[in-house]
């Protein structure tokens, strides 16, 4: 069942679990959390940065979409740290049902804008099929008022926008580790959410994108996320609250973000690391070289990480709840 964040996150809050979001860099790796997934009953977050679509190309985005639309579990195809309005329209155009606008290293002013251009292209990416049957519910959901035999098709309806407000540190082996995280603060939550139209905010609270050095333990601001958890529902804002950099992460503190109202929690580092730490030991036995002998214990090992995760977050098991 192929849906859009804001479909699919909206269930999660009312429901106090949070969806991984996994960053896939392949084919295989995508095969391989879909069909976890559908083992653990789990809805899923496909996420893919603009890197990593490069290196995959768009084509292959017609195929993760066929997979997911005959999914038995909901599966969001996800645009990960868009950083340009040209990197957004390639995903919307290629079949993404959600994307992220990441201006959060401009001043707020410019955020705004960044998201406000970002949402009004996506929320109109609606497109229309015919249909003869006067019955179709999907007619009470045209927008405009057109006829009442255009109706929205399943391929592409309402693509969902995130955004993120503060900075979180990194980890990233080309930089240095700077963990001096600015803090979204609760009031310029509320303004950004109000001003931009978004459907997902991305908060720092205390996490860094990466795996962490050894002997660093890092600690989630949670009295700050409660206090944008509830300064958003006081200005009565309909927005899902996203947590990156989730790899790595106490999982007494993720599990706690996730029911205090946490809806997504992105996971990259991990599920590569467990990927190619495999490979690596696979690829000993130099005499190996076919993917289907090399990758299949790859994948599993990445399986056996991401059903962690789904465990971890309370959402095993709920995809019965988008029946």
């Amino acid at each position: 069942m192929l849906v859009n964040m804001r479909e699919l996150l909206g269930v999660a809050e009312r429901g106090h679990f949070a969806v991984p979001a996994f960053n896939i860099s392949d084919y295989a790796m995508f095969n391989g959390i879909i069909d976890i997934s559908e083992q653990k009953s789990a809805p899923v977050i496909i996420e893919i940065h603009p890197n990593e679509l490069k290196h995959i190309g768009t084509d292959v985005v017609a195929g993760m979409v066929r997979r997911a639309e005959s999914s038995t579990v909901p599966v969001v195809i996800h645009l990960d740290h868009g950083a340009s309005f040209a990197n957004v329209m390639v995903a919307i155009r290629a079949g993404f049902t959600s994307v992220m606008i990441d201006a959060s290293g401009l001043p707020f002013e410019e955020n705004v804008a960044a998201c406000q251009k970002v949402v009004e292209a996506a929320h109109a990416a609606i497109s229309y099929a015919s249909c003869s049957d006067d019955g179709d519910p999907r007619r009470s959901e045209v927008p405009d008022g057109d006829e009442w035999h255009y109706v929205p098709s399943a391929r592409v309806r309402n693509v969902s926008v995130e955004g993120e407000l503060g900075n979180i540190g990194t980890t990233e082996v080309d930089k240095a580790f700077d963990q001096v995280i600015h803090y979204t603060q609760p009031d310029e939550a509320v303004r950004f959410v109000a001003e931009t139209g978004i459907d997902c905010l991305a908060v720092a609270i205390g996490t860094c994108h990466g795996l962490y050095p050894k002997g660093y333990v890092p600690q989630l601001r949670l009295d700050l996320l409660r206090t944008i958890k509830q300064a958003l529902a006081d200005a009565d804002l309909d927005c899902r609250l996203v947590l990156h950099g989730g790899s790595n992460n106490p999982d007494d503190e993720i599990a706690e973000a996730a029911r205090i109202g946490i809806t997504k929690i992105n996971i990259s580092s991990d599920i590569k690391a467990a990927y190619y730490q495999e490979m690596r030991r696979v690829l000993e036995n130099q005499a190996l070289r076919e993917p289907n002998e090399i990758e299949p214990s790859c994948i599993k090992a990445m399986q056996a990480v991401a059903a962690q995760k789904i465990d971890l977050f309370g959402c095993a098991g709920k995809a019965a709840l988008y029946r």
